[in-house]
C-alpha cells in the first residue's frame, strides 16, 4: 500500500492515507448524525440505512487508518515522530492521541453492538420498520461465548503481528486494553438491560450515548490531524 504514503490531496502535508482517512472520518460521522437526526424524526427506515452505511464507513475507517498505515498501535509504540517540541508532543499531542484511539475502539464496538441491537429490537407493521417496546434481555452464557469469539480472532491478529513485526509489551498490552474494552462494554450491557430491559428504550438510550463518542471522535481526530499535517508537520505519515 505505497500508494497510502504518497502527498495527499488536501494540500497539508498529509499523505494520501492521512487525507483518506480525515475523509472517511467525516463521512462516517456525517451519516452517524444525519441518522441520528432521522431517528429523531421518527423515520425508523432511513436512520437503519444511514446508521447501517455509518458503521460500514466507520470499519472502513479502521482497516485504511489503523491497520494499512499501522497509525494506531505504532504511534502508542512510539515508533512515529512529531514535528513540535518534547512537552507538547508529552503533554498534548500523546494524551489526545490516546484518547483518539480508546475512542475508536469504543466507538467501533459501540457501532458493531448498536446495528445488532437495532435488528434486535426492530419490528414491520404492515411494511413500517419500528422498535418494538418489550423486554430484550440475553444472557451471561451469549455473551461468553461472544466474547471467546472476538479474544480467538483478536490473538489470531496479535501472533500473526509477532510473526511478522516481533514481539513487544507494548503492543501487548495494546491488544489486552482492547479485549479489556470489549469485557467492559459486556459488562455495561449487562448492567444496563437490568436498568432498561425494554429493548427499544436500551437502544436510545444507548444510541445518545455512542453519538457522544463519536462526535467527540472526529473533533480528536481532526485535532490529531491538525497538529500532524498542518500545525507541526513532523515524520508521521
Amino acid at each position: 500500500m505505497d500508494w497510502l504514503r504518497e502527498p495527499g490531496f488536501f494540500g497539508t502535508h498529509a499523505t494520501t492515507g492521512a487525507d483518506l482517512s480525515q475523509m472517511m472520518a467525516t463521512l462516517f460521522t456525517a451519516l452517524f448524525i444525519v441518522g441520528w437526526l432521522q431517528a429523531r424524526k421518527r423515520k425508523a427506515d432511513a436512520h437503519h440505512w444511514l446508521m447501517l452505511g455509518g458503521m460500514m464507513s466507520m470499519l472502513s475507517f479502521f482497516i485504511a487508518y489503523y491497520l494499512f498505515r499501522q497509525l494506531g498501535v505504532l504511534a502508542v509504540e512510539g515508533k512515529e515522530g512529531f514535528g513540535g517540541s518534547q512537552s507538547l508532543y508529552d503533554y498534548v499531542f500523546i494524551p489526545v492521541l490516546t484518547l483518539h484511539i480508546i475512542l475508536v475502539i469504543i466507538g467501533l464496538i459501540m457501532a458493531v453492538y448498536m446495528i445488532v441491537l437495532g435488528f434486535r429490537s426492530q419490528q414491520f407493521i404492515d411494511g413500517v420498520r419500528s422498535l418494538r417496546e418489550s423486554r430484550l434481555l440475553t444472557t451471561w452464557k451469549k455473551i461468553s461465548l461472544i466474547f471467546i469469539g472476538i479474544a480467538v480472532v483478536v490473538l489470531g491478529i496479535f501472533f500473526s503481528r509477532v510473526a511478522t513485526a516481533g514481539f513487544s509489551m507494548r503492543k501487548l498490552e495494546v491488544y489486552v486494553i482492547f479485549l479489556a474494552l470489549v469485557a467492559f462494554v459486556f459488562a455495561i450491557e449487562m448492567t444496563i438491560q437490568r436498568i432498561w430491559p425494554d429493548g427499544a428504550k436500551r437502544h436510545r438510550a444507548l444510541g445518545r450515548f455512542t453519538m457522544v463518542i463519536y462526535c467527540v471522535l472526529f473533533v480528536t481526530g481532526s485535532f490529531t490531524y491538525t497538529m500532524l499535517y498542518i500545525l507541526y508537520p513532523g515524520k508521521i505519515g
